[in-house]
């Protein structure tokens, strides 16, 4: 494989450097970028990056349309097209501006990696991916075994996130004392946790059950009772592998955090199809969380409450990225509209949630 050019590799280094340590981005973008420019450098014959030439862009457009996915062999989506070529672009507009390169790279060609209008309303299209209901995820719980330890402990991973809203790597890497059952609370520590922009903030557990809470509870209180776990341990400890005549088996947890969230995702996968159900990964119980949040009628105050502790520092992230109705939702509200504006119906006090939603809409976007 050609190796990439000391100029090239220098540059890279310089800018992710930049991407961490004055515009915050954490490893996981950092990392993306870095493949990104890896498939550039690749569409151009791993030449130095300066000096650029727009063409380079449209050849690295026809590359990227024209390139599979290694796991699926499908072609790549138009999402992730978008988001290699936005990679690329960003980093040629740092370059036109560093000393020496300003006459090598035409800050105005960089606008070359731009899709098409017609690509770029594919690729930022709502699709309404699978949000699992309230019951589902109930349903996946009730026919969850809970006898091992390791079902104990993937029993209460699902229950816990439905509770709490957390996300897989946050989770993954959870200290058993950050959990304060008496206060129904989790203590996201950025410095412990790892948490989305390393951000530090405290969770409440959703109102969304009192036998969801029982589950976490009880999975509580078998880690520090049973197991004799410390506070540093892992709420979601993994699983121990012994070794019986040259041949491996599960052998409970072991007070270890998974290196990643991977594990979570697959647990949640496990459990899901054993209940005859699609797959509904981590995330997605967010969006059931904002879900439930619209059918229990939430006051401006009480919705902002609830966006906070998502993690979410405005109510518009919440509505905007979380909340957006699939269309059978829509055509069903939207029939009870006609019908109610057809009879000349005020809303009553059940709909105030809609009253209150463009109050806040007013506010944040003032």
């Amino acid at each position: 494989m050609p190796k990439s050019p000391a100029k090239n590799t220098r540059l890279k280094r310089d800018y992710l450097t930049w991407l961490e340590g004055a515009k915050g981005q954490d490893e996981k973008t950092t990392t993306q970028v870095a493949a990104a420019l890896s498939l550039y450098e690749k569409s151009i014959g791993h030449r130095e990056f300066a000096p650029f030439h727009f063409e380079q862009a449209r050849k690295f457009k026809r590359d990227l349309e024209s390139a599979s996915n290694e796991r699926t062999g499908k072609p790549l989506s138009q999402a992730t097209i978008r988001s290699r070529l936005n990679a690329v672009k960003e980093f040629f507009r740092w370059l036109a501006i560093q000393p020496g390169y300003r006459q090598k790279v035409s800050y105005a060609d960089t606008e070359y990696f731009n899709m098409s209008r017609k690509q770029e309303r594919v690729a930022t299209a709502n699709r309404g991916r699978l949000v699992p209901t309230l019951d589902q995820i109930r349903h996946a719980l009730a026919t969850a075994p809970a006898e091992t330890a390791v079902e104990r402990r993937d029993r209460a991973l699902l229950a816990f996130a439905i509770l709490t809203g957390m996300r897989d790597a946050a989770m993954a890497s959870l200290p058993l004392g950050n959990v304060s059952i008496e206060q129904r609370e989790v203590f996201q520590d950025a410095r412990l946790v790892k948490t989305k922009a390393s951000k530090t903030m405290r969770t409440v557990f959703f109102p969304v059950g009192e036998d969801l809470v029982a589950i976490v509870t009880d999975w509580v209180a078998y880690l520090k009772t049973d197991l004799l776990y410390a506070e540093t341990d892992p709420l979601f400890p993994k699983t121990a592998v012994a070794s019986d005549g040259g041949l491996f088996a599960v052998a409970g947890v072991k007070p270890e955090f998974w290196s990643d969230a991977s594990a979570i995702r697959r647990i949640f996968r496990e459990r899901f199809e054993a209940a005859a159900l699609p797959y509904f990964n981590p995330h997605s119980f967010r969006k059931t969380l904002i879900k439930h949040a619209y059918q229990l009628n939430l006051g401006a105050r009480e919705l902002k409450a609830w966006s906070q502790n998502l993690g979410h520092e405005g109510v518009l992230t919440s509505l905007t990225s979380y909340g957006n109705l699939h269309d059978c939702e829509m055509q069903e509200i939207m029939q009870t509209l006609k019908g109610k504006a057809e009879s000349g119906c005020k809303p009553n006090a059940s709909e105030k949630i809609i009253e209150d939603m463009q109050d806040v809409l007013r506010k944040y976007c003032a």
